[in-house]
């Protein structure tokens, strides 16, 4: 089975995700980085979707399970990348998904965690 990798980058982890994302890989990837989270300690996490073409509402639901469960964890997540179509589709979907935080790209993304991450240690709320 494919798998996606999981990178730490100093508090953050990055996830690109190059495949294919059916039910199962995204299944997989929501249980993998949730305990990758805990284990690291992780502050933040940043999914580069640049190279996924198509939705579906299982798989949109997965990113804001994602997002949620993070959050629960005390990690931020930026989601990168997003291609036009499938934000159009993700909305279509009635999957707006408007507590996510949302970057053009990678700089941008980690920018944000950071900045998310600066104004947490200051007392103020991240989000």
């Amino acid at each position: 089975m494919e798998r996606i990798p999981i990178l730490k980058m100093g508090p953050y982890l990055l996830v690109t995700i190059q495949v294919d994302m059916h039910d199962r890989v995204a299944m997989t990837l929501q249980d993998e980085l949730t305990q990758r989270i805990v284990s690291e300690r992780a502050r933040g996490v940043l999914l580069d979707i640049s190279s996924v073409d198509v939705v579906d509402s299982f798989i949109g639901r997965m990113i804001g399970n994602i997002a949620s469960m993070s959050r629960v964890l005390d990690a931020e997540t930026v989601v990168v990348g997003m291609r036009p179509a499938v934000a159009i589709t993700l909305v279509e979907l009635g999957l707006a998904l408007p507590s996510i935080r949302t970057a053009l790209n990678v700089d941008a993304g980690m920018t944000l965690l950071k900045s998310a991450r600066k104004m947490a240690g200051n007392g103020r709320p991240a989000r």
